[in-house]
């Protein structure tokens, strides 16, 4: 068994300094080009040529996910991701091409033909880095934390427990295939497994519920690994620092899959009185090598960094990190579509506000919107600080007027992305220098 001995859990200021060490390259800005593209091409697709035609209900479901938002999960978007590769695997296999096109009678039907069986091959390769990713990082995170429980029965009991847990889930899947369920239904039933995993690692820390029966054997096993695994997945611990740093790429790949998806669903819907324009195929070929050569960089930068990531750290390195945020400074998440605000009321003129404030999540997201209003006694407002966009900034001003005074930091214009916001707002009264009292008795005097 490892040593935890004056060992803490990463905390999200941790992951914060570590992660700087490993910035993403921005995703390339094809990837929003090209999903933009192909949204485009959907649209025209479901309005038909003469006559509107009564979309279907899964293409309708469809078209619904792709003018909405990924989930807020990093793994939720890995699942969402490789179901969507399956369902485009499954329109590329020559058996559920359109009839036409299954004919190949034309020329233009064999090239297209050929070039939806090169489009498959390069989703079937994609297909297994992904079930390799997934299977690479699942098996780490359990191996790692078995290192630290203690090396006897207790393990064993653990590891059986999960042997048989993933099991009974990968019976209950085969039997939903058997049964005639869909690739969603699959998927749907895999994400729930996900959860369950979840569940049990949470219980594994509380030592509750599957593994109540463990309570008393779990005397030697450290609390810093209980506590660890108990708190991991929080919505607010540390893997939102990992959400907020890397989760966007990985969306913005999430919605150009889906939209690739709509694409190839559509066109085989209305392949008879719609047919393929050259322009679209290329289209469809250069977003499924972006998707593909992207979505590949992402996961190998992502495994080396989970891969690199410790689980633990000392108590002294985690004061370090934590130690400049004990001065004042506040931490909250702004959402997409949102703004935070800070209203001071001030009674006197001359008086200061001062700000000072930061994005804590890297060279992802890079700004927030941020202005002050001053709104006086009688209701009317008054524009102090202009609004602009900022990476941090730090200032103040001196009031010339009483009244309230709101300092708004503005996320609105994001579609998705969450901006953490560390700040400091200050409002310094006058300073009123008291004279000596025989300076004022000679005054008096005067």
């Amino acid at each position: 068994m490892a040593s935890t001995n004056g060992l803490v859990p990463i905390t999200r200021a941790f992951l914060s300094s570590y992660y700087d060490k490993y910035p993403f390259s921005p995703i390339s800005a094809d990837v929003t080009r090209l999903t933009n593209e192909l949204h485009k091409i959907s649209i025209d697709l479901q309005k038909g040529t003469t006559s509107p035609l009564s979309l279907p209900e899964g293409e309708k479901i469809l078209l619904q996910e792709a003018e909405t938002d990924p989930p807020h999960k990093m793994d939720e978007n890995m699942w969402k991701n490789r179901e969507h590769i399956e369902e485009i695997i499954f329109l590329l296999e020559s058996s559920h091409w359109p009839k036409s096109l299954q004919q190949q009678s034309t020329p233009e039907d064999v090239e297209l033909a050929r070039v939806l069986r090169q489009l498959k091959d390069k989703f079937e390769v994609v297909l297994k880095v992904v079930e390799s990713f997934q299977s690479k990082n699942s098996n780490n995170i359990f191996n790692t934390v078995m290192t630290y429980m203690p090396q006897d029965f207790r393990g064993s009991l653990i590891r059986q427990q999960r042997e048989r847990s993933e099991r009974n889930k990968q019976a209950e899947v085969d039997s939903l295939v058997n049964s005639g369920g869909t690739i969603r239904d699959r998927y749907a039933l895999l994400w729930k497994q996900q959860m369950e995993r979840r569940r049990q690692l949470s219980q594994l820390g509380s030592a509750t519920g599957v593994y109540k029966t463990l309570v008393k054997y779990l005397v030697g096993v450290p609390q810093v690994l209980l506590d660890f695994i108990r708190q991991i997945n929080d919505d607010h611990g540390p893997m939102e620092e990992q959400r907020q740093r890397y989760g966007p790429p990985l969306y913005s790949l999430t919605k150009m899959v889906i939209n690739i998806r709509l694409f190839l669903s559509l066109s085989w819907w209305r392949f008879e009185d719609f047919k393929l324009q050259k322009n679209h195929i290329s289209v469809l070929e250069e977003a499924v090598q972006v998707y593909v050569s992207e979505l590949e960089r992402f996961l190998t930068f992502i495994g080396e960094v989970f891969a690199n990531s410790p689980f633990f750290l000392t108590a002294e390195e985690a004061g370090a990190i934590e130690g400049p945020k004990n001065d004042g400074y506040s931490e909250t998440t702004v959402a997409a579509g949102k703004t935070h605000e800070v209203s001071l009321t001030v009674e006197t003129i001359n008086s200061y506000i001062a700000w000072d404030f930061t994005l804590l999540q890297g060279k992802i997201s890079t700004d927030i919107g941020f202005s002050v209003e001053h709104t006086g006694s009688s209701g009317q407002r008054t524009l102090i600080l202009p609004y602009r966009r900022y990476e941090s900034d730090q200032g103040n001003f001196c009031t010339v007027m009483p009244g309230n005074y709101r300092l708004v930091w503005d996320n609105s214009y994001s579609t998705f992305f969450k901006k953490a916001l560390r700040y400091k707002v200050d409002c310094i009264p006058p300073v009123v220098e008291v004279l000596p009292s025989t300076t004022v008795a000679e005054a008096s005097e005067t």
